[in-house]
């Protein structure tokens, strides 16, 4: 018996709660832009000056680097609660990445830019760009666990103007 395609396996249903989720995403991340347009002298200035940062960076690095290994574990687990809860399983969020993220999942070069501090948290922003050159401002909203560490609850896109070299 041949092995049930995943069309089958997550059907119409699935598919619509997909694109529900990533709608709520890019919505929620969306929220954060007004507070990203600030100027950094107009932020407060614990928001200029994270301790937090290195944590988020490598959270984020790490994350990218087990993209290129096609590591979904690792990849998964810097996944937030709730986007473990929309994206039940690591096989279905990397499916997620590879269809929708593209230039997250196969960055050819990344630069950490600004952390900004933003009503739903902090926000990462990271030059990253892809396989043909395309320059993408990829804004990673962030997470704290109650543990102390670092989960990333979302990215937002922004393609930027012209191409690397």
């Amino acid at each position: 018996m041949a092995s049930p395609s995943i069309r089958k396996d997550f059907g119409f249903h699935g598919l619509i709660a997909g694109l529900v989720a990533m709608a709520l995403l890019a919505f929620a991340t969306a929220l954060t832009l007004p507070a990203l347009t600030l100027p950094a002298s107009a932020l407060p200035a614990q928001a200029q000056a994270n301790p937090d940062q290195g944590a988020i960076r490598g959270v984020i690095s790490d994350q990218l680097d087990a993209f290129l290994a096609d590591d979904a574990a690792r990849a998964y687990s810097h996944a937030s609660p709730g986007i473990r809860q929309l994206f039940p399983g690591e096989e279905r969020f990397m499916g997620m990445v590879q269809r929708g993220y593209a230039p997250v999942y196969r960055s050819r070069s990344r630069e950490f830019l600004d952390l900004r501090q933003t009503a739903l948290g902090p926000v990462q922003e990271v030059l990253l760009i892809d396989a043909n050159g395309q320059e993408w401002l990829a804004l990673y909203t962030m997470e704290q666990q109650p543990d102390g560490s670092w989960k990333i609850a979302g990215v937002r896109l922004v393609r930027q103007e012209g191409v690397a070299a």
